[in-house]
């Protein structure tokens, strides 16, 4: 059986992993952005001179010769599902027994007059770093649109080589969707601290052709008339399907699949962020372009092809970033616009940098959501404590079993019962965080799985 795999991101190398793994299929992964798999979330380090291309490759090129998975360099423009048949832009034409359509996304344009000069571009493709090396060379300024996680990656590129940044954020507060209002602020002051222009409320109206079919400039939603070389386009990203249209797939926002991650054409299935669950779990979207959610459906549905009905399950919500040098990580539900039942302990150090948020249910005080900023908690212990429901007081005595930071940093977990206390008129102790072995019988438990 030939199982043909459209797209090397991270869903579709995991795939291709792990069917090699469970079969001796034929495998080829197709892409027509780079001949092997690199680590996309890391494409700003390569441009800040941190790391170089090669190292952002997490397997030598050796491996898939070696794993005998075949890759092909190449534009798909056209499937055929009736004939199994991809044809490509070179008028090549590949025929496939099983499909794995993983195609990622696109960023989004929404009609600006000027998006398609030169000198205009998102940060998500490896072509989209190639354009940014190829106009930052004497570059005077670059604008930024957009206020979500990219878009604050592609600000620090550019501060890093010291180009000057506007960034247009047309929300009142950044990121307010997701992040709470204290945390909002705290990156907002962090961008400006470092000497980004981030101009909040504030909307791209038009991009200024140059003369010679380049950015020249920008006009803001405020008549204001920014000068720049570079127009970075950071508001979010779609499924990358629009070669699929016209074809018996079923689509919405992105390819339609049910709990197996099939699509509605016996044999296709869809992956990351080009795919669109019909019935996605509680509390979690449709669509999740997040890595880790694409790692874990491109190993489930390698156990589906090989025959084992293994059900997509992402577990509960996690994610993390970075605001410059602000760590970022969230696990359960944490809301920029938290619902009328929610209640949280916020803490946060006075030097505006760090901060740890606790949500709970006010009616049962089940704890429901975690907030770092600055600092680290353990996956494990988090996860378990929210699958479980845990009281909120409960997770306040042990709260140092969750603490991740290196043995000799500040410990804040007593700051933050004391907020709590504060706010609630309770008496809860913490559990110290040395000797005492309370905590440390949680994280074990945590992280074998095994009751305490």
């Amino acid at each position: 059986m030939h199982i043909v795999i459209i797209g090397n991101g991270i869903s579709g190398i995991t795939a291709a992993r792990f069917l090699r793994k469970l079969s001796s299929h034929r495998i080829t992964v197709i892409s027509g952005e780079s001949e092997h798999f690199f680590s996309r979330t890391a494409l700003m380090y390569a441009y800040m001179g941190h790391m170089r291309f090669a190292d952002l490759k997490p397997y030598e090129d050796w491996f898939w010769a070696q794993n005998k998975i075949e890759l092909k360099k190449g534009w798909v423009e056209k499937v055929d599902f009736a004939a199994q048949a991809l044809h490509f832009a070179t008028g090549e034409e590949m025929r496939y027994d099983r499909l794995i359509l993983a195609t990622g996304s696109k960023p989004n344009k929404f009609g600006w007059p000027g998006q398609d000069l030169e000198g205009v571009g998102g940060l998500y493709h490896l072509q989209d770093l190639e354009r940014m090396e190829a106009f930052s060379p004497g570059l005077q300024r670059a604008v930024v649109v957009g206020g979500g996680l990219i878009g604050v990656e592609m600000a620090e590129m550019f501060h890093a080589r010291h180009i000057p940044v506007t960034f247009l954020v047309r929300e009142d507060s950044y990121w307010d969707a997701v992040l709470p209002a204290e945390e909002s602020a705290m990156v907002s002051r962090h961008m400006r601290e470092h000497g980004i222009d981030l101009r909040l409320g504030t909307e791209l109206k038009e991009i200024i052709d140059d003369g010679q079919g380049r950015a020249g400039g920008v006009v803001t939603s405020d008549g204001e008339q920014i000068p720049c070389g570079f127009v970075g386009l950071t508001a979010g990203v779609h499924p990358n399907i629009g070669f699929l249209s016209g074809t018996p797939l079923e689509t919405g926002r992105g390819i339609l699949v049910d709990e197996h991650l099939q699509t509605n054409i016996s044999g296709v299935f869809a992956i990351g962020d080009c795919a669109e669950l019909r019935r996605p779990r509680p509390g979690r979207r449709a669509v999740e372009a997040v890595w880790y959610t694409g790692r874990m459906m491109g190993e489930t549905a390698a156990y589906n092809i090989c025959g084992q009905r293994v059900p997509y399950d992402p577990g509960i919500w996690f994610n993390s970033a970075k605001f410059m040098d602000i760590e970022y990580q969230v696990y359960g539900d944490v809301s920029g616009r938290p619902p009328e039942g929610h209640a949280s302990v916020y803490w946060e150090h006075p030097d505006g940098r760090r901060s740890i948020r606790i949500v709970y249910s006010r009616e049962s005080k089940q704890v429901l959501g975690f907030n770092l900023m600055g600092i680290r908690y353990r996956h494990e212990v988090c996860e378990r404590w929210l699958s479980e429901g845990a009281h909120i007081e409960t997770v306040l005595a042990n709260l140092s079993a969750a603490n991740f930071d290196p043995e000799f940093f500040a410990a804040f977990e007593q700051e933050v019962v004391a907020v709590y206390n504060l706010y609630e008129g309770r008496k809860v102790r913490l559990k110290g965080r040395r000797g005492l072995s309370s905590a440390l019988r949680l994280l074990r438990s945590a992280v074998t799985g095994k009751p305490l």
